[in-house]
């Protein structure tokens, strides 16, 4: 069998330009990874092909002339997956197409029932890699579409779903695909190349604007180190990368096995090696020890959920108070050198401008050194969503291509969305201001540090003067807005 893997272009600029991060989709390379040997397997990451998908993959798919093609989409996605579905069905009719990802998973039942679901042969719910491999062989006459756990397929042209599969044995899984079967390259964080890892899967936190539970259950399981470290030697020694950046959900929930997976780092002595990750703030305000043995085993980033400093708010998203921990969290991050970004998180039913402003600069307070900011999002399946169905607050129930975290698809008690999108953006402009990088940031990346500051930010500060001189606030916001809106229109896919 041949196989083609496809992630989406979909981009979203939350942090920096959509242009200054391109990362490779690690749940296809871990997919394309455990599929048998014997099945040639090619990945193809078009969020490096944003410009020319239908000519790109027109080329491609007629090199490859693949029997089985997925294609992996979060909600905000689904809309240009769901193109890129009538493009190849177009191109090659005869090929299957199975979708995964979050969105499968929570809305299979209503995928199945749609109109779109004309171009899509199987769905795959929850983890990937086992339901893909044996999907393939039983293409290839190997297995039975019915015993797959996990698979939705078709017969007579009505989707039938089969029962849940367990949770998988990470032990068991193989090396995420990162050679020349990986047909699309040149992932970067700014300058430098960048790979992607996991460690581990899950999470135990009742955040109820998350739709985790629904792909892992309320679960955390984790990689073997050894297979962790074998990880990170194909990225360190093959990929010749440097900066590795961990996808696990929160992989401080055991400091203890933190700890261990650092000595294990260390105890390699990669020359270089800079990790980023993701944690909660309770867990890095109280282990210390925890934080400094990841300083000292590479960890030089990491992004923190604040989420909100209104205890109402954090209440209403099961959070606890993230904000009582959010400052010494920051300070122990900062004492090891580690680089810290702040996830603020607006549009909670009690927020106005005014709390919108306190929360931008209690941001400031905390001295993080770059901010992550988001609109509240009701995604699909999600406690969150009910709650704000049920207290008419959500203004954009069904358009998924905005959910993601830049739109406001809600209202709140004092605002409605056009002003919370409004407020959303002003106050991160006058309170936040320009990005001013922090030492430890100057110190690891000097060349495109100083291009930032003696090239782009005075030449942007010059634009934006005459921008406000001659639009003021509301129109350098249009502006925005309008560009937001362009961002993830494909020209060449509208046909579709």
């Amino acid at each position: 069998m041949k196989v083609l893997l496809i992630s989406m272009p979909d981009v979203v600029p939350v942090l920096v330009h959509e242009a200054a991060v391109h990362l490779p989709n690690h749940g296809i390379a871990s997919i394309g990874g455990n599929i048998d040997e014997e099945h040639d397997v090619f990945l193809v990451d078009l969020v490096r092909k944003r410009r020319s998908i239908k000519k790109y993959l027109t080329r491609i798919i007629g090199k490859i002339q693949p029997d089985l093609i997925g294609l992996s989409s979060m909600a905000w996605q689904f809309d240009t997956c769901v193109k890129i579905a009538h493009l190849i069905k177009t191109l090659q009719p005869g090929v299957k197409i199975v979708v995964g990802g979050y969105h499968a998973t929570l809305m299979s039942q209503e995928t199945a029932a749609s109109k779109e679901a004309r171009w899509i042969d199987f769905l795959i719910r929850g983890e990937g890699e086992e339901a893909c491999r044996r999907l393939v062989n039983a293409l290839a006459g190997r297995d039975r579409l019915a015993d797959i756990a996990s698979l939705s397929y078709k017969v007579d042209g009505v989707f039938i779903h089969n029962g849940p599969g367990e949770n998988l044995d990470l032990s068991t899984l193989k090396l995420p695909l990162r050679d020349k079967r990986r047909l699309t390259w040149g992932y970067h964080l700014f300058h430098s190349k960048i790979e992607l890892i996991e460690t581990s899967r899950g999470c135990t936190r009742t955040c109820n604007f998350c739709s985790m539970r629904h792909m892992y259950g309320r679960t955390f399981r984790t990689f073997p180190i050894s297979r962790v470290l074998e990880d990170i030697d194909d990225i360190y020694y093959n990929k010749k990368t440097r900066y590795i950046f961990i996808t696990d959900d929160n992989m401080v929930l055991k400091p203890d096995r933190v700890i261990e997976l650092c000595d294990a780092i260390i105890a390699r002595n990669y020359k270089g090696l800079r990790l980023i990750v993701q944690a909660d703030c309770l867990s890095m305000a109280k282990n210390e020890v925890m934080v400094a043995k990841m300083a000292e085993a590479g960890f030089c980033s990491v992004f923190l959920g604040i989420e909100n400093i209104s205890k109402k708010s954090l209440n209403m998203a099961d959070k606890g108070d993230t904000g009582s921990f959010a400052k010494q969290a920051v300070d122990n991050c900062h004492k090891h050198n580690m680089m810290v970004i702040g996830g603020l998180i607006f549009g909670f039913p009690e927020d106005d401008e005014a709390a919108i402003r306190e929360n931008y600069e209690f941001f400031n307070q905390l001295q993080a050194d770059a901010a992550y900011c988001q609109v509240l999002t009701p995604y699909p399946k999600t406690g969150m969503r009910e709650q704000l169905l049920e207290q008419g607050l959500v203004t954009n129930a069904l358009d998924y291509k905005r959910y993601n975290g830049l739109w406001a698809n809600v209202r709140t008690r004092y605002l409605d969305s056009e002003q919370l999108q409004y407020q959303f953006w002003y106050q991160r402009q006058v309170v936040l201001g320009w990005w001013n990088p922090p030492a430890q940031v100057r110190s690891q990346g000097w060349a495109w540090i100083s291009i930032w500051r003696f090239i782009f930010k005075p030449f942007l500060k010059i634009r934006y003067r005459r921008i406000m001189k001659k639009y003021g606030w509301q129109g350098r916001y249009q502006k925005e807005m309008q560009r937001w809106e362009k961002m993830n229109k494909f020209h060449d896919l509208e046909e579709y």
